[in-house]
């Protein structure tokens, strides 16, 4: 025989899911809510009904009581069953309703009663209180079970009390009353059940289309996901909800931002002050793949909108990418530099060769001299006046470049640079920033020419770059600082718009300035101060690079 199927047992509990879980709690706590008001309204009303039927019963007695017929009769008659207080008591008692009016004299004899043997027998309970004229109102049993009972005194013509009228309503017909309100009391109970069930399932199913039918166990496991993914990952993560507060940041995030738990519930611009990182966060500048400077650090920032009004960012550290980046736009300069000289020299050497062939050695002999005392001048002109090797030679190479381009470059009479450079190679990324800016503006024009001025007032070094191109319009000279901001196309390594700005901050950093205006004569003038670049005349310069540049902060890719 095969063997049989496993059978399935019914497992009883609460459900897992967060939409059942939350319609079964809103169930219950709606039919508590219903069971209890109608608890609290059942408890009073028996007491209400009971309170009801005894003054009633009270007013019937006062009524009998008031009858002035009945007091004469009551001091004229004989207890009897056919005497004109019985056939008076049992009038009213049918016109009433009342179970029973029973007139009695002062002893407590009754002169009337529904059950005719028992007029002219005593009553069951007390009427001390009565006949000491009070009115009592009392559910209490008798010779015709438990009743509600009004007594009040008897008087005659002239205020005397002569006995006292008990009057009962049945207490059966008070239960009667209170179970005949219990059908339309459940009535509406169950109607305001049915709604608070009704609302308790709208609610469930919004619940359960926010929480995308999840169970309470997936919700935990996703938080703590969360977490570990957010504090986990090398990418910065700022969350920020719909007012534009900061309501997360991840460990990355507070190390490239320079912030902490604190800038939680502020907005960018008060937890990172005002600048290009806090108008990226707070998305009045969009855009992918946004550059941001923030310290010494370049940001790839991204900012992507949520459903509750709110916006996640994330934030790539791309100074080490920069800083290769820029290395390789170094060695492509450099690469440039040899090439253009490659190509003249091949050329001297083509000229050299065909007045060799011709026998023109004397005009040989006349050229080589020219093409040596060229480069021999143009060498001795730049380091004459730049002392620091670096920096001279940077432009020796940089006129080679420019000379292949059709762009003169010159080194103003008024540079005067002593070998005293703080930090030499941070100004040769600025100069080569600054000229290779220079000659990417005048490049194809007529007449092109480029001037380069480096002075030292002092310990603060002076570095003016001036060209002969379209210049810059005055209402962007200060965005041409703006991180990000550029009119060139990309480099191979990335973004561009970065350049200018970190030379500006640079500069700042070290209490100087940054700017650019209009040459004499048309084009753009930057203008670098860098105060405390030279050491003093006793002084030698720091090896280390005083100026903290660093290979983000060097700029030579940015925007004009």
């Amino acid at each position: 025989m095969s063997p049989s199927p496993p059978t399935r047992r019914l497992r009883l509990g609460m459900p897992k899911r967060v939409f059942s879980q939350v319609l079964l709690m809103q169930l219950a706590i709606a039919a508590g809510v219903v069971v209890l008001a109608t608890g609290l309204f059942l408890a009073p009303l028996g007491d209400q009904l009971d309170d009801q039927a005894m003054r009633r019963a009270l007013a019937i007695a006062q009524t009998t009581a008031a009858v002035p017929q009945i007091a004469e009769d009551l001091q004229t008659t004989p207890p009897t069953v056919g005497g004109p207080v019985q056939r008076e008591a049992e009038r009213i008692r049918k016109a009433s309703g009342a179970e029973y009016v029973v007139v009695m004299d002062l002893h407590g004899t009754r002169w009337s009663h529904p059950e005719r043997k028992e007029v002219g027998g005593h009553v069951s309970t007390s009427p001390d209180k009565a006949l000491a004229g009070q009115d009592v109102m009392e559910i209490d049993s008798g010779t015709l079970g438990r009743s509600a009972r009004g007594k009040v005194p008897l008087r005659d013509s002239d205020g005397k009390i002569i006995g006292a009228v008990s009057v009962g309503i049945e207490y059966d017909s008070v239960r009667a009353r209170l179970i005949h309100a219990i059908p339309g009391l459940f009535a509406y109970a169950g109607g305001a059940l049915a709604v608070g069930a009704l609302a308790a399932w709208l609610i469930s199913r919004r619940v359960q289309r926010q929480t995308r039918d999840l169970a309470f166990s997936d919700i935990s496991a996703l938080l703590a996901e969360r977490e570990a993914m957010l504090h986990g990952i090398r990418e910065g993560v700022v969350a920020l909800d719909r007012a534009g507060r900061v309501r997360l940041l991840n460990d990355e995030a507070q190390r490239l931002l320079g912030i902490g738990d604190e800038a939680v519930g502020d907005s960018p611009d008060d937890a990172l002050g005002a600048g290009r990182t806090a108008d990226v966060l707070a998305g009045r500048v969009t855009g992918t793949d946004l550059i941001a400077v923030r310290g010494q650090r370049v940001l790839v920032v991204n900012r992507m909108p949520t459903d509750d009004g709110g916006a996640v960012a994330t934030l790539r550290d791309r100074t080490e990418l920069e800083q290769l980046g820029r290395e390789l736009d170094s060695t492509h300069g450099l690469i440039d530099a040899l090439r253009a000289q490659d190509h003249e020299h091949a050329n001297r050497m083509h000229t050299l060769l065909g007045l060799l062939e011709l026998e023109m050695y004397d005009d040989a002999v006349e050229f080589v001299g020219e093409v040596v005392g060229d480069h021999r001048a143009t060498s001795e002109q730049v380091t004459e006046k730049i002392e620091d090797p670096l920096l001279a030679a940077l432009l020796v190479g940089k006129a080679t470049v420019a000379a292949e381009r059709g762009v003169a470059l010159w080194v103003s009479d008024g540079t005067r640079l002593p070998d005293r450079l703080v930090d030499p190679r941070g100004l040769v990324t600025v100069v080569g920033n600054l000229v290779d800016n220079a000659l990417d503006a005048v490049a194809g024009k007529p007449h092109a020419r480029v001037e380069v001025e480096l002075r030292a007032d002092g310990r603060t070094a002076v570095l003016r770059v001036r060209d002969t191109g379209p210049g810059i319009p005055a209402d962007r000279r200060e965005l041409v600082f703006t991180e990000g901001w550029s009119t060139k196309k990309p480099p191979a390594h990335g973004k561009r718009g970065i350049g200018l700005s970190l030379v500006r901050r640079l500069a700042e950093r070290q209490g100087g300035s940054a700017s650019v205006g209009e040459a004499v004569g048309g084009g753009a003038e930057f203008t670098v101060v860098l105060p405390e670049a030279l050491a003093g005349p006793d002084l030698e310069a720091d090896p280390e690079p005083a100026l903290a540049v660093t290979a983000q902060s060097t700029a030579e890719e940015e925007s004009r």
